[in-house]
């Protein structure tokens, strides 16, 4: 099983619970609608990774970087930096057939994770950005979330056991887009003016 790291300690997520469209000038960079309803999607376990891909059989992968938020005791604990990695030809083919998307998403090393940092004030604080070779290409924060954190918890709530470990990813705000090789992604969390913690990966060649 693959572990996060919390404050320096490891932990096991047993399920990272993903949001998706949950920023109006994201859905509109991709044609999508707005949804009536929160978008939810999941990745297991095993989609835990520490390399950032710049391929997968083949396909060019796309990055998305999120809010992510650890769950302990039924609330928020701690935050960090995540990297969704999407498979985006493979996802708008499968959503063009009315299939499910996981094989573009859930896939081995699709969710990459700085570590997490305790959160010290209120989640509605948070923001996030994300560079790539030193160019600012996203940049998010809780109050630009159609679906709040508070309201993102309770949802999950009625439909998930969420057990202390557990990830929630937030959704990701505009400027996605694919990742080039040897290409340097930083990706920061900030609580108020303050970075609370931050990672950086170099995509494979």
């Amino acid at each position: 099983m693959k572990s996060i790291d919390v404050d320096g300690r490891a932990v096991i997520p047993s399920k990272i619970l993903c949001v998706g469209r949950n920023y109006v000038r994201h859905i509109e960079e991709l044609g999508n609608e707005i949804p009536d309803q929160m978008v939810v999607f999941a990745k297991p376990n095993s989609a835990i990774g520490d390399r950032l891909q710049a391929t997968r059989e083949g396909e060019t992968l796309h990055y998305e970087g999120e809010l992510a938020l650890l769950v302990e005791g039924g609330r928020y604990t701690a935050a960090a930096f995540g990297l969704d990695l999407t498979r985006r030809d493979l996802q708008g083919e499968l959503k063009g057939k009315g299939l499910p998307w996981e094989r573009a998403k859930a896939f081995d090393g699709a969710a990459l994770f700085s570590p997490f940092a305790p959160l010290a004030g209120p989640v509605t604080a948070l923001s996030l950005t994300l560079t790539v070779d030193s160019e600012e290409r996203q940049a998010g924060s809780v109050g630009l979330m159609m679906y709040k954190p508070a309201f993102i918890l309770e949802e999950l709530s009625r439909v998930f056991t969420l057990e202390d470990g557990d990830i929630v990813i937030t959704g990701t705000p505009a400027g996605v887009g694919p990742v080039e090789p040897g290409a340097i992604f930083t990706g920061t969390v900030f609580a108020g003016d303050r970075p609370l913690t931050s990672a950086r990966w170099t995509a494979d060649p």
